[in-house]
């Protein structure tokens, strides 16, 4: 047994020796590199969210400006819109009140037209009978009389 002994334990001794060794120059950088790469990949991740929740506020600040952008605009076309309408209707309410006066000062005009020529009318139609009933009477001459005797 002694010799199973002698041979055994130089064997556990190198393997003790290469066990050290192997952990000391392979397995501690592996894991070293690997808990490098690990907590790499974990910032890198948090890095990205937190760059996503950047661009996130980002684009939301963005939309808001672009809907503030926007109502502004809403609120100039309406202010315009409405000075416009009310500029036509001022212009509408003017045009009407001329069309109005015109109107007014035109039947004004004929009806001073009208009473005038009533008036003439009234004046002549004394003349006019008598021009009238002077040919009625003219046409109704026997026929013996001469177209010179009735001028």
């Amino acid at each position: 047994m002694r010799e199973l002994f002698f041979q055994v334990v130089p064997i556990v001794l190198i393997l003790l020796v290469f066990y050290g060794v192997l952990r000391v120059l392979f397995f501690n950088p592996l894991l070293r590199v690997i808990a490098e790469r690990e907590a790499r990949t974990i910032g890198a991740k948090k890095a990205a969210e937190e760059a996503h929740k950047v661009a996130t506020e980002k684009v939301k600040q963005y939309q808001d400006a672009l809907k503030q952008a926007r109502t502004e605009v809403y609120v100039e076309q309406e202010a315009a819109r409405k000075k416009v309408l009310d500029e036509r209707a001022v212009r509408l309410k003017e045009a009407r009140a001329k069309a109005a006066a015109f109107v007014n000062a035109e039947r004004e005009r004929i009806a001073a037209e009208v009473l005038a020529a009533h008036r003439e009318i009234e004046s002549s139609i004394t003349q006019f009978a008598a021009l009238v009933a002077r040919r009625v009477l003219q046409s109704t001459r026997p026929p013996s009389a001469t177209p010179r005797d009735s001028r």
